[in-house]
């Protein structure tokens, strides 16, 4: 079903939740930007096998992102964190699940896991990439340093988000935290190519399977 939840800044955003009241109760911060398309049927997935195992789950909305009405490009990396440490606190999660760069967003009392980690530079450069790439084929001169020039300053358009200035240079700067109470799990653990990966979204149900078998296994314990 479709919870709301308080936002920081005010207003509310939505996040797809499986609630039935109980002990164990899963925090899950999609990855960024297209990476969240990709992976988001695996997720919701893995949350309906987790149901079946009685543990609550949550998955929300970043502001700016998927149903959220708030404007991606006056987005922060800051603004980003102080939305995943409210949902925390609104649903009363007991446990964290990050998915690729969402680990820079990780509300530090959570115990839980971190699914294949990286930090926000590498997603950026990822990104960057891509946009020379479909600039090349169009036969227009761009360089990921020529476009960080810009993007620094006036914010940029990457794989069809409008990021602001802020984002641009938070994510620059984030590299791959600490783990602190989080336990990072690799692709090779759930098996099968990394849904990230897809040139499309698509849905693993024997990935869904593990993630869900990993997860229950570490909050039954």
């Amino acid at each position: 079903m479709i919870a709301s939840w308080p936002s920081p800044s005010g207003g509310e955003e939505y996040a797809l939740s499986i609630d039935a009241g109980r002990k164990g109760r899963l925090l899950i911060l999609t990855p960024l930007f297209d990476e969240a398309n990709k992976t988001r049927h695996t997720l919701v997935e893995t949350m309906r096998r987790l149901d079946g195992a009685g543990i609550d789950s949550f998955l929300p909305d970043l502001h700016g992102c998927n149903e959220s009405l708030a404007p991606l490009e006056e987005q922060t990396l800051a603004s980003w964190r102080a939305a995943a440490t409210a949902a925390a606190a609104h649903f009363g999660a007991t446990h964290l699940l990050t998915v690729r760069a969402s680990a820079i967003l990780a509300p530090p009392a959570l115990p839980g896991w971190r699914y294949a980690p990286t930090g926000g530079a590498n997603i950026l450069r990822a990104m960057l990439r891509a946009r020379t790439i479909a600039a090349r084929e169009a036969w227009v001169s761009e360089t990921s340093e020529s476009l960080m020039e810009i993007g620094r300053e006036e914010g940029l358009e990457l794989a069809g988000y409008r990021l602001g200035a802020a984002m641009i240079r938070d994510l620059e700067a984030a590299r791959l935290p600490d783990s602190g109470r989080l336990v990072d799990l690799g692709q090779p653990t759930i098996g099968g190519p990394a849904p990230w990966l897809r040139a499309e979204p698509g849905y693993s149900p024997a990935q869904a399977d593990m993630l869900a078998a990993f997860l229950t296994m570490g909050m039954s314990l």
